[in-house]
């Protein structure tokens, strides 16, 4: 009868946790390096090859002098790593953003840093953004206490522009070498197209002035006769707000008031094109079209492909507007923009030659400048008044 050697039984659950344990280890070991990054300085590249040199030296001489030169090196080459450890470990980031950002203007990023150590301050501490070229400087953090700062960039084209990840780095304290850690920050950025292109006033319908005096019970507006009272809502005028009120509700409360409908503009952007110089032109013609009735105190709507928004007056009725024109894209394929009301009651901005004829206004983008239909234009500049600086009087 044959023998059988019996074979040593392995345990499933230790085999099990030992492979759990390792993936554990591997996981944290790449999330620790994946978020540190070590970049040389000038000075550093140079003190590091001479100890390099250094060792190589002692080593082929056995010279007790070269040892100690090379271990006082290497010493210094750790003490630096450990203290810009301490610096940026416990650092800890908000961002704060504005709304949106008009093209070319100084777009400024808050971030509130808070050290989470308790005895050790940071030093030297540069703040920044993944892929923007600004950065913040904090020269000292004290243990345990926050700090404000910002960062200046601009932006050349309009889009929404997801933020990346937030870098905080440091230098300290020999400046050999830069410390960099990444933290995960989500957010976005709306970056508004331009709004101080000059464009011509149109007039609607072939040179006449809708008539009408027609008054829409759901319309409200800053001017006609009174109507009531409501709650507040964004971008209203604050001169509406009735104090009386307000103060014995403890809640904001305005003043409504009847709009005569033939004195809403409705602004029409045709996205049938490729993108390019002209599409961009067409989008900031309508936007300054937007910027020109707000500042004149006028309601506006605006229509364009898959998105309408109804009339109103105001900053925030303005900032809807541009919102919008931020995320527009134009492709020959896109349908013809249908907005709500007769198209004899709207401005069209497109950049077809021959498309507009049922509009009562028709503005074209011609590479820079804009050709307003000499039949449905009046002379008229428009605002010179940056809007991201205006809304800001009005928050």
């Amino acid at each position: 009868m044959p023998l059988r050697t019996s074979r040593p039984e392995t345990n499933p659950l230790t085999g099990s946790w030992l492979k759990k344990g390792a993936e554990r280890f591997l996981s944290g070991w790449r999330e620790f390096w994946s978020w540190r990054k070590i970049k040389f300085s000038a000075g550093g590249a140079a003190f590091t090859a001479g100890t390099f040199a250094i060792g190589f030296a002692a080593i082929n001489t056995g010279n007790n002098l070269l040892f100690l030169l090379l271990g006082a090196m290497l010493g210094f080459i750790a003490i630096s790593s450990w203290l810009s450890e301490q610096v940026i470990g416990e650092i800890s980031v908000f961002r704060r953003t504005p709304r949106g950002v008009t093209v070319g203007n100084p777009l400024r990023i808050q971030y509130q840093v808070r050290n989470g150590r308790r005895k050790i301050p940071a030093f030297a501490l540069e703040i920044g953004e993944g892929g923007l070229q600004g950065l913040a400087f904090i020269p000292f953090l004290a243990p345990g206490r926050r700090v404000s700062t910002r960062s200046e960039n601009r932006f050349v084209r309009r889009g929404v522009f997801p933020l990346g990840p937030v870098t905080v780095s440091t230098s300290f304290p020999f400046g050999l070498f830069r410390k960099t850690r990444t933290l995960k920050v989500p957010g976005e950025l709306i970056v508004w197209p331009r709004t101080d292109r000059p464009v011509r006033s149109p007039t609607l319908g072939g040179g006449h002035k809708a008539s009408g005096g027609v008054t829409g019970l759901n319309a409200a507006g800053p001017r006609g006769e009174y109507r009531g009272l409501r709650g507040y809502r964004p971008g209203d005028d604050p001169r509406d707000i009735h104090w009386r009120t307000t103060a014995r509700l403890g809640t904001p409360v305005v003043k409504e008031y009847e709009q005569n409908v033939a004195e809403t503009l409705w602004i029409c952007l045709d996205t049938r094109g490729q993108p390019g110089e002209l599409a961009e032109d067409s989008v900031e013609t309508a936007a300054s079209l937007a910027a020109k009735a707000y500042f004149e105190g006028k309601r506006f709507g605006f229509a364009t492909t898959g998105a309408t928004i109804e009339p109103g007056h105001g900053p925030g009725q303005l900032e809807r507007v541009l919102n919008t024109l931020a995320r527009v894209d134009f492709s020959p394929a896109n349908p013809h923009p249908q907005p709500p009301v007769s198209p004899q009651r709207c401005v069209l901005v497109t950049l077809s030659p021959s498309t507009g004829g049922a509009f009562g206004g028709v503005i074209r983008a011609m590479g820079g400048t804009t050709d307003t239909d000499p039949e449905t234009a009046t002379d008229g500049d428009g605002p010179t008044t940056s809007f991201a600086d205006d809304v800001g009087r009005h928050r």
